[in-house]
């Protein structure tokens, strides 16, 4: 017998047993009605089947049924319960798998902000970092700006000291300096512009690694606030519809991995082009720094040596002067020398004639009176010494002319040679050293002005 299955517990349906009219119990064999029917119900009762059912089929039918319907309740039974039991099944693991989502969610979004403060702040680090740069820059910029007076002022010195006259036209110490000047000017303005290259290269490659970071920060940005509203989300919210094929993994979906790993790359990229900033700018303050101190060393070495040439070319002057005073002064006494001698010579003209003239009147003494006599040659004798004595002045004379000449040509050498000394020393401390006042100041030279 079935026993009952069911949570009301019905009993299933017990097969009915028959019995016949003598009290023996059916077996299910049909059976057949021996009695008189009478011939004329053309009916044929023995040998064949009544097309009527019997009770005990009548009684199976009616069994079979009720089981029937028993088995079919006993499984949809069973079917309810099993299916509120799956429904509260699936519903604790919907709720739990929908909580377990939620808190990834939440953690992905604690994730994805992390990451999102982190570039923020790198962000901000280059930014500073690149406007710190782009100052320096300005200051190179300054700096090579400020180098230009210098070189025009060395290069009008050169130019100017190229119209000294005669030998002060001399390449001295001054003029050595100067050239030395601009060569270390120029060298300066090469390495300033080859620093500023520099800055200008590092500049971009920190615009690069901020673009990156800001793209990346985009991103961020982006899927925080889908991660946040995905996460808010609940199953009451209105804003919600079915997207089929949603639940599919993409390939270019990246892994937790790569993912962090591409914010990381990119903070340390940004990381080591900001630290190549910081030492491109310490480079800059040494560059600066180094620079302007061998150009202000340098411009002291040309006013030092400019200052030696002014006072050696004013004790040039001075006895240049002297001199001519000198000379002029013996000038002086060479044309009273000449004065003198010319009017000795004059003054022995008369006894020249005296003596010539007595001579001449004694030719014309008579006869034996015409006599060499000692007056005769005392005469003579005096007539020649006269002469001699005219011919030493006379020689005495040239030689004074002479040097007269002489003194006269070295005095105009010395007026020359001082006019000389006077035009550089106009072009030496007139022009030069006053050009030079205009000097930049060692702040300018290291870009802060």
């Amino acid at each position: 017998m079935a026993t009952a299955t069911l949570l009301s517990r019905e009993i299933p349906p017990e097969r009915p047993v028959l019995k016949s009219e003598s009290g023996s119990i059916n077996n299910g064999m049909e059976t057949a009605y021996t009695g008189n029917t009478g011939n004329n119900m053309g009916i044929s009762t023995e040998g064949f089947r009544s097309a009527r059912y019997n009770p005990s089929e009548w009684h199976e039918s009616n069994y079979s049924k009720y089981y029937q319907s028993f088995v079919e309740r006993d499984g949809a039974e069973k079917l309810r319960h099993e299916s509120e039991r799956v429904s509260n099944e699936t519903e604790a693991t919907t709720n739990k798998t929908q909580s377990e989502v939620t808190k990834k969610l939440n953690d992905r979004v604690q994730d994805i902000h992390f990451w999102k403060f982190e570039l923020e702040r790198e962000i901000g680090d280059v930014i500073s970092e690149t406007d710190l740069l782009l100052a320096q820059k300005k200051r190179l910029e300054n700096a090579l700006r400020a180098t230009e007076v210098p070189l025009h002022i060395a290069t009008d010195n050169l130019n100017c000291r190229q119209r000294r006259q005669g030998v002060d036209l001399v390449q001295d110490d001054p003029e050595l300096s100067l050239l030395k000047e601009v060569e270390i000017i120029n060298n300066v303005q090469d390495l300033l512009q080859k620093t500023i290259g520099q800055a200008d290269a590092q500049i971009k490659q920190n615009r690069n690694a901020k673009q990156d970071l800001e793209m990346d920060w985009s991103d961020k940005k982006e899927a925080l606030e889908i991660d946040t509203k995905c996460a808010s989300l609940r199953n009451h919210h209105t804003h919600k519809q079915f997207y089929p094929g949603a639940a599919k993994f993409q390939e270019i979906q990246s892994t937790p991995e790569s993912w962090a790993q591409f914010s990381h790359d990119n903070i340390v990229r940004a990381e080591h082009e900001r630290m190549a900033s910081i030492q491109l700018r310490t480079l800059i303050d040494n560059i600066l720094e180094d620079t302007s101190r061998d150009m202000r060393e340098q411009c002291d070495a040309v006013d030092v040596a400019y200052q030696k040439r002014v006072e050696d070319m004013e004790d040039a002057k001075t006895k240049l002067e002297e001199n001519l005073h000198k000379v002029c002064d013996e000038i002086s006494s060479q044309e009273k020398n000449i004065e003198n001698l010319k009017r000795a010579i004059r003054d022995k003209e008369d006894p020249l004639k005296v003596a010539q003239t007595r001579l001449q009147n004694r030719t014309f003494r008579p006869g034996v009176d015409l006599c060499r006599d000692p007056v005769q040659y005392q005469l003579v004798g005096e007539v020649n010494e006269i002469c001699q004595s005219v011919d030493a002045l006379q020689a005495k004379l040239n030689d004074a002319v002479n040097s007269l000449k002489d003194l006269q040509d070295n005095r105009m050498s010395l007026e020359k040679e001082i006019s000389c000394k006077k035009n550089s020393l106009f072009i030496d401390r007139d022009k030069c050293m006053t050009h030079r006042t205009r000097y930049p100041t060692t702040l300018k030279l290291q870009g802060y002005q």
